[in-house]
């Protein structure tokens, strides 16, 4: 069993899927910081707060101590319930903004792809792409008659 598990790892794709594992997470990072640090606190500036994460809805009483206070995480670690619809609109900005960075990378990859396969064309396919261009540019059916 621990040569089949040694085979299944040195195996090329799971050494890349671990790779893109750790590069999406440290990427996930990235976008939570654009979002939370720039993104959410300029849109929390239009609606009039500076930190759009602090918006939420009690549900339960709070502590004496706590009384008056928007801090969302100290009031959520005192166990008070909450609906924090300002850090569900965060993490939903940032599951858009992931998913249009992937979807960006994954149309470039798509076109780089698309172009290393029409230049692995063989000569002779190029050039009767060609002369059909050339034929269809100047009216002349196939066939030569005309």
């Amino acid at each position: 069993m621990l040569q089949e598990f040694k085979a299944f790892i040195n195996r090329g794709n799971v050494l890349d899927l671990a790779v893109a594992v750790i590069i999406g997470a440290a990427f996930g990072k990235i976008v939570s910081s654009l979002t939370d640090d720039l993104l959410m606190p300029a849109i929390g500036a239009v609606f009039g707060g500076l930190d759009f994460s602090s918006y939420f809805i009690a549900l339960g009483p709070i502590p004496a101590e706590l009384a008056g206070s928007t801090d969302y995480a100290a009031l959520k670690k005192a166990g008070v319930p909450l609906f924090g619809y300002g850090a569900f609109l965060t993490q939903a900005v940032n599951f858009i903004i992931l998913a249009f960075i992937i979807f960006v990378l994954v149309r470039a990859a798509n076109k780089a792809l698309k172009r290393a396969v029409d230049a692995a064309d063989p000569a002779d396919v190029v050039l009767l792409r060609e002369i059909r261009d050339l034929l269809k540019k100047e009216g002349t059916p196939p066939g030569g008659a005309g």
